[in-house]
């Protein structure tokens, strides 16, 4: 029986395995090479016209509503995450002890009115005295005119015995009469002119409207007014309500933070970035930025609005001792304000505090570093209460008209803001 055969490997084949696997490594190490050529190319090149950071978080204006003055809480108008208006009432205090000193303060005015165009009245019976003692100074000068003839007449005749010694006397004495007389006409009038000329000083110059007295009344007026119209305590601006603290039933000070009204229209971005990576940022240039909230799907349009005058590390509430001994560099960051675009803004709305990821095209340094003027579109300001002013000036004008004898339509002084409010909200925390 034969015995088997074993095939013997050719020495060509045998030597070209190595060969090949060797190839295929070189392949592989090539590929990777040229890929981290290109990477590395790509973000050599690339981060010379960008700058970027996910140390970046959605700002905005947060409006603390604070009462101007103090009282307790009779209602409240609108809670946490509710939408509201500027000028909608949101919390209501007890109106009773400002609408008692509004009242007191509008008799205080009423009554200063009245004794104003007294004064002004005194004018005209006072000029009427002077004229009344003016006239007895012509009574006494006719006395003492006639008085002198008497005894003119009286002591010419008294050489030949036709007039009496007790006749003559009797003239002499008619005439010292006229003229006591006359000295006390004259003193009347000084009297009077003097009375005239004091209450003109009082009145003056000036109207009944326009007298300090009713003046300073008229201001105590306005303070009760506002006061009064200030236990509602509406909201500022557009917004959402966030961080409700206030009770129903609260007794609060002025100045408390009570809850806050959040725009969301008014949102923008504080990019942080590092100090090394500022040198090439510059005001107006592009920002492109996604949030976490959407995703990379979305992408905002946004623009550099300003860099930050300082370091996060020196506005911060316990700041570096950098001069101690125990002493670590730490790189910087600065923030950047990125103004976004309101259609994006108004389409997919944001909230304060989100993460985001801002990348800056840094192409153009065209623009300036630090900004040497204010941005108009950054002026933030209310209209609500300056009505009341103008509304406390109806209200004192009412008060003097009426107590002036005209007639004026009485406003609705005392009427309180929650007239027409929604139901009282009441619920814990």
């Amino acid at each position: 029986m034969n015995a088997p055969t074993t095939a013997t490997p050719t020495p060509a084949i045998a030597a070209d395995a190595p060969n090949t696997k060797r190839k295929k490594a070189l392949t592989v190490l090539s590929i990777v090479v040229l890929l981290g050529l290109a990477y590395g190319g790509f973000e050599y090149y690339g981060s010379r016209h960008s700058e970027e950071t996910d140390n970046a978080y959605v700002q905005g204006n947060v409006v603390q509503i604070t009462p101007q003055i103090g009282g307790t809480v009779t209602a409240i108008l609108a809670d946490d995450t509710d939408y509201v208006k500027a000028g909608q009432p949101l919390v209501q205090l007890d109106p009773a002890d400002a609408k008692v000193a509004l009242d007191q303060a509008e008799a205080n005015l009423a009554q200063a009115v009245r004794q104003v165009r007294t004064l002004y009245a005194n004018n005209g019976s006072l000029s009427a005295q002077v004229t009344l003692r003016e006239s007895d100074i012509a009574k006494a000068q006719t006395e003492i005119a006639r008085a002198t003839d008497d005894l003119n007449r009286r002591q010419a005749l008294s050489g030949n015995g036709a007039v009496s010694k007790e006749e003559l006397n009797h003239a002499k004495s008619q005439l010292a009469a006229a003229q006591n007389a006359m000295a006390a006409a004259q003193a009347g009038v000084a009297a009077a002119r003097e009375q005239l000329s004091s209450n003109q000083t009082l009145t003056e110059g000036t109207n009944v409207e326009g007298h300090p007295s009713v003046m300073a009344a008229a201001a105590k007026v306005r303070e009760a007014y506002l006061a009064l119209h200030r236990a509602a305590l509406p909201a500022p601006v557009d917004g959402y309500v966030a961080k409700r603290t206030v009770q129903l039933g609260q007794r609060v000070a002025a100045g408390a933070p009570l809850m806050s009204i959040i725009p969301l229209n008014q949102l923008w971005v504080d990019a942080n970035f590092k100090e090394v990576q500022l040198r090439n940022i510059r005001i107006g240039q592009p920002v492109t930025l996604t949030a976490d909230l959407y995703g990379k799907k979305m992408e905002y349009k946004g623009t550099v609005a300003g860099l930050g005058a300082g370091t996060g590390a020196a506005f911060s509430l316990l700041p570096a001792q950098n001069a101690t001994g125990n002493w670590i560099k730490v790189v910087q960051r600065v923030p950047v304000r990125v103004a976004l675009d309101a259609e994006q803004l108004a389409k997919n709305p944001l909230r304060v505090g989100l993460s985001m990821e801002a990348t800056v095209d840094v192409t153009d340094q065209s623009g300036k570093s630090l900004a040497d003027a204010p941005r108009t579109a950054s002026s933030v300001q209310t209209e609500v209460y300056s009505a009341l002013d103008g509304q406390a000036g109806n209200e004192v004008k009412r008060v003097i008209a009426a107590n002036l004898g005209h007639s004026a339509p009485r406003a609705a002084s005392h009427a309180v803001a929650h007239a027409a409010a929604p139901a009282t909200l009441v619920q814990a925390n």
